[in-house]
């Protein structure tokens, strides 16, 4: 088993349900801040001790030197537990949050009781696209790129019958320290979990976006296909921020996987 050797952050984070409840932890995607998660809050905290933080770089969270590898997104997530007396907990993320939540499934299981991977890959190339995008933004800032990012976050339609959270998304993006998202870009196009899939050990549910463009559903049925035991679903009329396009589907899958039986 690797060693878990970065230096974590204490990022910025909330905590909402009852205390005694399991917990819960919510990880974001690239350029995002916690808000993201705000169509399950209500649900997910009547049930669940419900984490939710920023990401290094991202939000209200300290923004260190990148770049970043996909190990110090995992550190400040085992850090952000030992600082709440948190032994193990549920882990759903999104996107970049997915691949952090595989990386600690992977890298330390000890800590990992359920695990949802929603519109995520654990492998998202070409790495020269990466590159390519965190030059930009270094160059331009992160409010260059708002616009195409938040265009493969909803589709076409939801984006035309909802402009205010499209502007709302738009500024959540622009709001993202250039570095932090920048040096996000390096861990991911660093990443290849592939290989370690199969030691994931922990209930899991895979999700997938039927209309995502970033992270189609190939992508997940190759996680599931590598992860022993794990599921797939695969949600229509959602793109890649599908938690928000079709919230009430996604709550319903998030809640039914960590309650089962």
């Amino acid at each position: 088993m690797p060693t878990v050797t970065s230096t974590a952050t204490d990022v910025h984070h909330v905590v909402e349900g009852p205390p005694d409840a399991p917990p819960l932890v919510l990880l974001n995607s690239l350029g995002s801040s916690l808000a993201m998660w705000e169509p399950q809050i209500d649900e997910l905290a009547a049930r669940f001790r419900v984490i939710r933080f920023d990401a290094r770089g991202h939000g209200r969270s300290p923004v260190p030197a990148g770049p970043y590898a996909l190990a110090d997104f995992g550190a400040d997530v085992i850090a952000l537990l030992d600082r709440l007396g948190i032994a193990r907990a549920h882990l759903t993320g999104l996107s970049l949050g997915g691949m952090t939540a595989m990386w600690l499934a992977i890298n330390a299981p000890e800590r990992v009781d359920r695990l949802v991977l929603c519109c995520t890959s654990a492998k998202l190339g070409p790495p020269e696209m990466w590159a390519d995008r965190a030059a930009k933004v270094r160059a331009e800032g992160t409010g260059a790129i708002a616009e195409a990012v938040v265009s493969r976050w909803v589709t076409p339609e939801y984006a035309e019958t909802h402009p205010a959270d499209v502007a709302r998304l738009q500024a959540m993006v622009a709001a993202t320290p250039a570095e932090g998202y920048a040096s996000g870009c390096k861990a991911i196009e660093e990443m290849d979990l592939e290989d370690e899939l199969a030691q994931i050990i922990a209930p899991t549910l895979v999700i997938a976006g039927a209309d995502d463009p970033a992270t189609p559903p190939d992508h997940g049925a190759r996680i599931a296909a590598r992860i022993p035991g794990s599921r797939m679903a695969v949600v229509p009329h959602a793109a890649h921020l599908g938690n928000l396009e079709q919230a009430a589907e996604f709550t319903a899958l998030i809640e039914g996987h960590l309650t089962a039986e």
